[in-house]
């Protein structure tokens, strides 16, 4: 065991020391040219990146699907499935899958009748709910006997495995994980099976740590509140504005046939892009691929989503009155990435946020000193549907939301009137770069940039063609951009307001 912990310990400190030499030889062109590109016979796609820095290598696996997938009623399940994917399968989390499998038949028949009487509301026998609850605690506590407990990360950690973990977002869920790259075969087997063969194992009980999750980010935090309220006021029919953990009645009522069927219709080969990037042979990797991936079956890609979200022809407002500092959001609807003004609202966002010489911390921190925190993004909910940008301020103590609305929309004023200084550009230009770079130098980073780029835009060749793009702004782009934009009619305002200051009104 000490041995084998100094082993990682010694690898961990190999690919730090390595990150910082590589950047000097990971040319731009050098990278794009280690690129290798494949898809197998079911649709999934794999870029493979070879870098023989550090005996280690990131796998990183992007599943197009996220909460837009959902429809009222099961709000929060792409979240749900996310947790569920590191259960294991027949074969891996189970002590005899024969006789789990009907135990857990009998857990969801339990929670079926539980359901059901529950959603009497008041006419529900609250001596029947006591009952079916400890019904329904009974069947889980006999399901959870035959379950081995985390053998899915367990398999990993003992392998020399770092950093296993997982997101899910409004269109993405993501999955990601470092190894020794003589384990690499271990990865290739352990992904597939999730894919393949899942089993949602403790399912009931997952849905209650989500449900803590959404009491603590949302309904305990004055921020995740504002978010959820302002997001519902920008999109009227966008999925876009529907909380990714979901609705807590949703997500009491979900039942684990609801997140099979979701699996089933959404994480088809074809909805994979899997990177892999660090000390790993292409020709390998690819036979690995096919021998492990290969066995899941192919299918068409659901239809796409529908719903688009229509203009904005008022000005939206929402404020909440909470025990908390005053919290300003301002957004403003925006195309997707694919636009050809994709590049012009990374610019702004940089003049705007980036750094001390940034438009919105010089004027609303440092000199008017009315805000604590000012920035503007241009990335929420999403990148692949229509979007926000999104400002935002903490006022200073003492100051007000209104103060710092007026001072951000002074500022936007003058991206309209008043060509941005070649300096300024220049310097929305040398951060761009140097993100771009700082980005390169850690594996998981850029797997995770390969594909983001990849699934959104269709190539990931587009990750470093940003920067060209970024380097041909120019100061009327920005001026036409905001003019267009930045517009009262397109914007949609969300506030705190201190509970005790609206009292006293």
């Amino acid at each position: 065991m000490k041995t084998r912990n100094m082993r990682v310990r010694l690898l961990a400190a190999a690919t730090l020391l390595a990150a910082g030499a590589a950047l000097a030889a990971d040319d731009f062109k050098d990278i794009e040219g280690r690129v290798s590109e494949f898809t197998l016979k079911n649709g999934m796609k794999f870029l493979v990146l070879e870098r023989h820095t550090a005996p280690v290598a990131a796998f990183f696996t992007y599943a197009d699907v996220g909460s837009v997938q959902e429809v009222k009623g099961i709000t929060g399940l792409a979240h749900i499935f996310e947790h569920m994917a590191f259960k294991g399968t027949r074969t891996i989390g189970t002590k005899d899958y024969a006789k789990e499998k009907v135990a857990l038949e009998q857990v969801d028949q339990a929670f079926a009748s539980l359901d059901a009487e529950r959603l009497k509301g008041g006419k529900a026998d609250p001596q029947k709910v006591k009952a079916l609850e400890t019904a329904f605690k009974a069947a889980q506590e006999a399901a959870g006997k035959f379950v081995e407990k985390n053998e899915f990360g367990e398999a990993i950690e003992r392998a020399g495995g770092r950093g296993l973990n997982a997101t899910t977002a409004w269109d993405s869920t993501r999955y990601f994980f470092s190894l020794p790259s003589n384990e690499a075969e271990l990865w290739f087997y352990l992904e597939s099976e999730r894919f393949r063969d899942p089993v949602l194992r403790e399912f009931y009980k997952e849905k209650d740590v989500v449900m803590e999750e959404r009491r603590l980010r949302t309904e305990s935090q004055p921020i995740g509140k504002l978010l959820e309220e302002f997001l519902h006021e920008a999109y009227i029919a966008h999925p876009y504005g529907e909380p990714v953990v979901g609705y807590m009645s949703d997500l009491q009522s979900i039942t684990r046939a609801d997140a099979e069927a979701f699996f089933k219709k959404n994480y088809g080969p074809s909805d994979l892009t899997c990177v892999v990037v660090g000390d790993v042979i292409p020709k390998q990797a690819r036979e690995m691929a096919e021998r492990y991936f290969g066995r899941i079956s192919g299918g068409p890609k659901p239809a796409p989503l529908r719903t688009v979200e229509p203009p904005q022809s008022a000005e939206r407002r929402v404020t909440l009155e909470l025990e908390s500092q005053r919290i300003l959001l301002t957004g403003y609807h925006k195309p997707d990435i694919n636009s050809p003004d994709n590049a012009v609202y990374d610019a702004i966002s940089s003049l705007m946020s980036q750094g001390r010489s940034s438009r919105l911390y010089r004027s609303l921190v440092r000199d008017k000193k009315i805000a604590v925190q000012a920035a503007g993004i241009p990335g929420l909910p999403g990148s692949k549907y229509p979007g926000l940008f999104i400002f935002f301020s903490v006022p200073a103590q003492g100051h007000t939301n209104a103060e710092s609305e007026k001072a951000i929309e002074e500022e936007i004023e003058r991206l309209k009137k008043e060509p941005v200084t070649k300096e300024e550009l220049d310097g929305v230009k040398r951060r761009a770069r140097a993100g771009l770079i700082h980005g390169l130098g850690d594996n998981t980073s850029l797997a995770l940039q390969l594909a983001n780029w990849q699934v959104l835009t269709g190539d990931w060749r587009n990750l470093f063609r940003q920067l060209d793009k970024i380097n041909a702004v120019t100061p009327e782009d920005i001026m036409r951009v905001s003019k267009a934009v930045f517009i009262k009619s397109n914007r949609t305002v969300g506030t705190i307001e201190p509970l005790e200051t609206a009292k006293a009104k």
